[in-house]
Formats: structure tokens, C-alpha cells, sequence
């Protein structure tokens, strides 16, 4: 599937027929996250198609900016290295699209009011303060998903702290259409050795994270197919009569490894 990129220049229905696409299928989306420029845009353009063949659903360009607010250190040492070798909002062709966060500590009324102005997917940030990888995941992320659904029926893609193929089923089997991966895909690209072992680290993070989910899964109310209760089992009648050797037949008539068949 081609992926949708998370821009500005592109409308919200593209990424939400992508999620609507997905649903039908019973997939859930591979969202990685990395940040334009880092370590130079000519990388930037060639890890977007590495996302796009490792089957990335949507692909998150963030702009690198002076002063982050959410970003934890990896981001943010990725937005400096952009910044620091001249990369401006001119020289980037796509612009990242805005989306709407609802967070562990949104009151219920307000939440409401986000995913109603949403466009596109609802943003769970799984766990408060910055972004960056973590050990474990929010345990109240599930509850936090069945809150929204309530709420909504736009697709919920999940972000904040997850940087392992483990955190990804997890995240699917709780429900979410999306999994957002960020400061774990900009390390492995960002702060390698050299872009081209960035682009191969890359793009091995990014296979094991599309191997995690689920690839397809039945529909909830199809049940399993079962033969019919009332199909007896084949058996031979009972008034035929096992098949013996004739008694005047020499047992040294008959090759060891053959069978006899009678007629």
C-alpha cells in the first residue's frame, strides 16, 4: 500500500480512507516518525522510501524547530542537526500536518471536544511529559483507548514511548488502528556512523516493527467454520465381510513387500 504522508499539503480524507482501508482488512497502521533534514534532506528523501518499502502506512515528517516544547532529547538533537546544517521550511518539500493530541490527563468533556475538531486520526499520547523511548507502556493506555472509541468513531493512533516490536503488538492487540514510533526510528537514522548505515539500520527497525502487527485478522462476528453435528462418520457396512486369503493358497506365493488385493 502506498503510504499517506502526515503534511500539511495533504488533505485529512487521504489518511483517513488509509485508516478506513486498513480496518476493513483488520490491520492496524505502522506510523514511523522521523525529522526532516536529519542529518541532511538528500537522507531525509531516501529513508522516506525506505519507509515506504518496508510498508510504513503513513509516514510522519516532523520540522525541525528551535524550541521544543513535547520532544525529548533524540528529537530534539535531531531538530539542531537539521537546523545546524540549514534546513528551513522553504528548502522542505512537505509540510508536516497538524494534528490533535489527547493526553493520559485529558478530562473526559475535553476530549470529547478534540476528537470531534480531529481530522484525519485522534492522537494518543500514551504517557505524559516528552517524547522519547521507553521501558514500558502506559498500563492505562487501554482504558484510555475504550474512552475514546466511546466517544468517537475516528481511527486512534497511538504515540509517545514506543520503540520496540513488543510495544507494537501490544499496542494493536489494546485496540489501536495506528502505532506512532518517532525518537526510536530518528535515533537509528540520526545518530549512526554514517547516512547510509542510518538509511540500513533504518530500515531493519522499521520491517521488524511492520512483522509485529497484525498482518490480517477475521471479522469479529464471522464464526468458525465447523462440518454439519448431524454428518455421521463414514464407515464400512457391517454386513461385509473382512477379506481373508484363500486357505489353499501357499504362503510362499506372496512377495513380502506387496500387498495383496483380492477382488
Amino acid at each position: 500500500m502506498e503510504p499517506s504522508f502526515s503534511l500539511s499539503g495533504f488533505p485529512a480524507s487521504s489518511i483517513s480512507e488509509t485508516f478506513i482501508k486498513l480496518r476493513k482488512q483488520g490491520k492496524v497502521a505502522l506510523i514511523p516518525y522521523i525529522t526532516a533534514g536529519d542529518p541532511d534532506l538528500s537522507t531525509t528523501a531516501e529513508a522516506l522510501k525506505v519507509l515506504d518499502s518496508c510498508g510504513s502506512d503513513i509516514v510522519e515528517l516532523g520540522l525541525p524547530y528551535s524550541d521544543p516544547v513535547l520532544d525529548g532529547p533524540v528529537i530534539q538533537g535531531a531538530s539542531a542537526r537539521a537546523l545546524a546544517n540549514g534546513t528551513t521550511l522553504e528548502s522542505i518539500i512537505f509540510m508536516l500536518k497538524e494534528v490533535l493530541l489527547t493526553t493520559p490527563i485529558t478530562p473526559k468533556e475535553e476530549m470529547k471536544r478534540i476528537v470531534e475538531s480531529a481530522e484525519g486520526f485522534v492522537y494518543l499520547v500514551s504517557s505524559v511529559g516528552v517524547t522519547g523511548a521507553r521501558a514500558t507502556l502506559n498500563p492505562d493506555v487501554p482504558l484510555l483507548l475504550q474512552e475514546i472509541k466511546e466517544v468517537t468513531s475516528k481511527p486512534v493512533a497511538v504515540g509517545f514511548g514506543i520503540s520496540t516490536p513488543e510495544h507494537v503488538k501490544q499496542i494493536a492487540e489494546w485496540g489501536a488502528d495506528g502505532v506512532i514510533v518517532g525518537s526510536a526510528m530518528v535515533k537509528r537514522l540520526g545518530e549512526s556512523k554514517s547516512p547510509e548505515e542510518g538509511l540500513k539500520e533504518l530500515e531493519t527497525f522499521a520491517r521488524s516493527l511492520k512483522v509485529a502487527l497484525p498482518s490480517e485478522q477475521l471479522p469479529k462476528d464471522k464464526p468458525t467454520e465447523q462440518l454439519p453435528k448431524d454428518k455421521p462418520t463414514e464407515q464400512l457396512p457391517k454386513d461385509l465381510p473382512s477379506e481373508q486369503l484363500p486357505e489353499d493358497l501357499p504362503s510362499e506365493q506372496l512377495p513380502k513387500d506387496q500387498l495383496l488385493v483380492l477382488a
